[in-house]
């Protein structure tokens, strides 16, 4: 008989396509290679309560009035930021949280839990799965934001908690060791991207086209970290007669002003995009940016997979110098990295690559090169071992 995993989450697509980072769903199939997977996350809108994914089954958990639940509709911290009447929501999202992965629990009987993020999933898991051995998954938010002493109190228990830590880079190992994990139970481990869709919908497109503005692309939720705002000033730098455009994918509370921000460049917000028209998108753009910058609560990128699945059509890169992302991108030989927040060094290095054809087609060439060690396949099996040692055990 096939062990059982429990995946909790509080990020998941509606339906696959719809937009949503898919990133906790495309592990989640990876992992049920070996396992029988149960996940469990909030109900949004078009949501289903229950449903059959793929090999996974789907349960989603009502936690506020319906069609009114937002606070777990993207990252939860800037949500609330955005919006602080959604405070109102956080103990009923507790207390059906805890009340769903304890039915999970129950119905489901897991032999492993996967959890993403400390704060809230970790520690609802903690009391509500205390016999069950966990392996956490923080992508950085939670780890770098919320350092108040209530929560550092959380997160060191979490962590203590825990059967083995993932990480997306070297120095958030470091925090979670401070926390308390002993170093071998933290593991560098990214996500992964699907270089499979991504590979298919690259050879429909074709060759890049030679002609007309340079396309440059922005991927990403429009909160501070991502640093679209710092992007924007910087291509407001670049000679006038550089003929360029600019696409800007994601949604998030900062859009209206970043929008104001960019009225005057050629610029284009789409918001949302579905997986395939995503990947169009990064197939045709001749230019990825990655400007991650540290946002004032302390939360920055760990590893984008945005990032990873840009690398993953070829496109040349150009990125913020930041842990992570440079385990990913060696600075001249498959992107070009920059300082955090500096627009003139990000505006020389836009205005490098799009007066240089050949330049981003060779940098383009290597960052796939290196995506290969990123596919959700090679990613999917670390995780699998990983959870299967934890079962043994």
């Amino acid at each position: 008989m096939r062990p059982r995993l429990l995946v909790v989450a509080s990020t998941y697509p509606a339906r696959p396509g719809d937009g949503t980072p898919g990133f906790v769903r495309d592990l989640a199939i990876q992992e049920a290679v070996d396992f029988d997977v149960m996940v469990v996350v909030p109900r949004v809108a078009h949501g289903q309560q229950k449903e059959s994914d793929g090999p996974l089954l789907v349960r989603r958990y009502a936690y506020w009035f319906a069609g009114s639940e937002s606070l777990a509709d993207g990252a939860i911290i800037e949500n609330l930021r955005a919006r602080p009447t959604r405070w109102l929501q956080v103990p009923t999202f507790f207390i059906a949280q805890y009340l769903a992965v304890r039915r999970a629990v129950r119905d489901f009987k897991p032999d492993v839990i996967h959890v993403h993020w400390i704060i809230p999933q970790g520690v609802i898991a903690l009391f509500a799965a205390r016999r069950v051995p966990k392996l956490v998954t923080t992508l950085g938010g939670d780890l770098y934001a919320l350092n108040a002493a209530p929560f550092t109190a959380m997160k060191r228990r979490v962590i203590r908690g825990a059967g083995a830590v993932t990480v997306m880079n070297d120095e958030m190992a470091q925090r979670v060791r401070s926390l308390g994990a002993s170093a071998d139970r933290v593991q560098v481990m990214p996500l992964g991207a699907d270089l499979t869709t991504i590979a298919g919908v690259v050879a429909e497109a074709g060759p890049r086209a030679r002609t007309g503005p340079v396309r440059i692309l922005f991927v990403g939720r429009l909160v501070e970290k991502k640093g679209l705002a710092v992007l924007l000033s910087a291509l407001a730098l670049l000679p006038p007669d550089l003929d360029f455009e600019l696409t800007v994918v994601g949604d998030g509370p900062l859009r209206a002003s970043l929008e104001l921000a960019g009225a005057a460049l050629p610029a284009t917000f789409v918001g949302q995009l579905g997986r395939i028209e995503l990947v169009r998108h990064y197939a045709s753009a001749d230019i990825a940016v990655f400007p991650s910058v540290l946002a004032a609560s302390g939360d920055k990128d760990g590893l984008p997979v945005a990032l990873l699945e840009a690398m993953g059509t070829g496109c040349a890169i150009v990125a913020s110098d930041l842990p992570g992302i440079n385990a990913a991108i060696e600075n001249g030989e498959n992107g070009i990295l920059v300082p955090p927040g500096d627009v003139a060094r990000l505006a020389s290095a836009v205005e490098t690559l799009a007066t240089d054809s050949a330049r981003r087609a060779q940098l383009g060439a290597s960052a796939a090169v290196t995506a290969a060690r990123y596919s959700t396949e090679s990613v999917g099996a670390r995780y699998r071992a990983l959870l299967g040692g934890l079962v043994r055990r």
